[in-house]
């Protein structure tokens, strides 16, 4: 079986990641082949949405398939990482502009370059066993494929705490932070995507959304980040913390400044680019990725963190910046 499924479905264009024996995991040619896709129905006046939903049970996707970024690292190759990354962005940065509704369905986990498939999309849809997380930082990354910009947008300090700690959210979470747009139980989908299919409307009839345990921490996440609580959130985000990379952590709290000041997918994937090009090569990456997949230990050694080492990652790349097109 393809790991991707690519067709038409009434009025939709219908994409399906297809390798549920890896969760989805996204595959550099995955990333092409939706791209290729979207290029092709976006003058296409017989696709007038875009459905996008992952097989299996387990996953819509939970990341980006990382083990050929370590053995490429580990062959000291860097042109790799650098050149997945740069078209896994351009992907992101289509699909949050792109001019026909796009309908993400999220169930169970969408993680790491899931997020960038699914949660720039203009209508995303979670449901009872949506699990979606940035868990970047406890692999020496950051959070990355333009996530940056929703977590800057997510309600007062929710950005921080969420991108640092990489701690999962529900349905509820997840679209109080701006993860997702509408809950409906998984057992409505079918039928939903046929409707979309059969209409071309992206009508959602969203269901109440449950309670989001992070709009009841909200005030406590925020007098954390100021230094300024001992509460259950912090405790929470300081044990998720204490596995993470610090310059990791300290670089996604400089990307989340910038951001703010400038939200937009473009400037978060920019911001973004600068530590990914430079992760295999000056950062933690590579020992992330050995202590949670390869060893499998969980007890990675991260380089201490001084602010001449954040300000290294985050320095313009200059002319090995992203370059962008005017379609995206």
């Amino acid at each position: 079986m393809p790991d991707i499924l690519i067709r038409q479905y009434g009025k939709a264009g219908h994409i399906t990641l297809n390798r549920p024996q890896a969760l989805n995991a996204l595959t550099w040619e995955m990333c092409l082949e939706i791209e290729k896709a979207l290029d092709g129905w976006r003058n296409d006046p017989d696709i007038v949405l875009i459905m996008i939903d992952g097989a299996g049970e387990r996953a819509f996707c939970s990341g980006g398939d990382i083990a050929e970024m370590y053995a490429a690292g580990q062959r000291g190759d860097l042109d790799y990482g650098r050149n997945f990354w740069r078209d896994e962005y351009r992907l992101n940065a289509k699909i949050h502009a792109y001019p026909k509704p796009v309908v993400t369905f999220l169930h169970g986990f969408t993680m790491g370059g899931g997020v960038g498939v699914g949660c720039h999309g203009s209508h995303r849809i979670v449901c009872e066993n949506s699990q979606i997380a940035m868990p970047e930082c406890s692999i020496g990354l950051v959070p990355d494929v333009g996530g940056s910009l929703i977590l800057a947008k997510a309600p007062g300090h929710c950005g921080e705490y969420l991108g640092l700690t990489g701690d999962r959210m529900d349905a509820g979470d997840a679209i109080y932070a701006g993860f997702a747009d509408h809950y409906v139980p998984q057992e409505e989908w079918e039928a939903l995507k046929v409707r979309l299919a059969e209409t071309g409307a992206a009508d959602i009839p969203s269901h109440p959304a449950p309670d989001s345990r992070l709009a009841g921490w909200q005030t406590d996440i925020d007098a954390y980040f100021k230094d300024e609580a001992d509460s259950e959130a912090a405790q929470r985000a300081n044990k998720l913390m204490a596995r993470n990379a610090p310059l990791a952590m300290a670089t996604c709290r400089r990307i989340l400044v910038a951001v703010r000041e400038n939200p937009d997918i473009k400037t978060a994937l920019d911001r973004e680019f600068r530590y990914t090009y430079r992760c295999v090569a000056q950062g933690d990456f590579i020992e992330g990725i050995r202590a949670a997949i390869i060893d499998r230990d969980k007890q990675a050694k991260w380089q201490p963190v001084t602010d001449e080492q954040v300000t290294a990652m985050t320095a313009s790349l200059g002319e090995n910046a992203l370059q962008w097109e005017d379609d995206t």
